[in-house]
């Protein structure tokens, strides 16, 4: 233990001394840390995968919905019909701020057949702070991102829940999956006919074989 904290130690103040352009000391402390937040949490994070193993279809469709994105435009989910979409509420100072990356990397591995999504949200210990700008030129900058963002908004369940959270987090709309987002980086995955297929939570990496297995799915 002893050899463990030491280890901690030095790699901490090494990530001080080595602040990456455009992150704060904590972004960067976090993002050298990911690998090592994920190897610890990947095991119980699979348990936490739910699925519409029926194909239960939504009460409501997934394509009447609307968001503005980070720009203030609407974005409207009709558009998305017959592609996968990927939905994930987001934090720059989180643990898992490094999944930016790996859902860069879906986004482009998967071209038009997936739509990834990002909701920054600053419900769970203001993690995000920032405003639609910010955010926006924080992921472009430190983690390349080009798959759409919305503008701030509250995912956990409340008076002013957004209404994309509300549709995915109620089974009377969705049809199945009650399961609100527990912390930063929850997935939601919409298969073509907008049926939602999957929960992951935030101990799922995106490039998970859980995740891909899902989105490769002929359902």
């Amino acid at each position: 233990m002893i050899k463990i904290a030491i280890a901690f130690g030095v790699l901490v103040s090494a990530t001080l001394l080595m602040k990456k352009p455009g992150m704060s000391y904590r972004q960067s402390i976090l993002k050298t840390l990911y690998p090592a937040i994920m190897w610890t949490s990947t095991s119980s994070g699979k348990k936490q995968i739910q699925t519409n193993n029926g194909n239960v279809e939504p009460i409501v469709s997934f394509y009447n919905l609307s968001a503005k994105d980070i720009n203030g435009n609407e974005f409207k989910f009709s558009n998305l019909k017959g592609k996968k979409v990927l939905i994930v509420n987001t934090a720059s100072d989180c643990g898992f701020t490094g999944q930016y990356e790996a859902l860069e990397k879906l986004a482009q591995q998967y071209g038009d057949k997936l739509v990834v999504i990002g909701f920054p949200a600053n419900d769970f210990k203001e993690q995000e702070t920032r405003s639609n700008a910010d955010i926006a030129s924080f992921c472009k900058k430190n983690y390349g991102v080009t798959f759409p963002l919305m503008e701030k908004s509250i995912v956990i369940k409340g008076n002013h829940q957004n209404e994309v959270h509300k549709w995915l987090s109620d089974m009377t709309i969705n049809g199945w999956c009650h399961q609100e987002p527990t912390w930063n980086f929850c997935k939601y995955l919409v298969n073509e006919q907008g049926v939602l297929t999957h929960y992951f939570p935030m101990t799922v990496d995106p490039l998970a074989a859980e995740v891909i297995a899902a989105i490769e799915s002929s359902k």
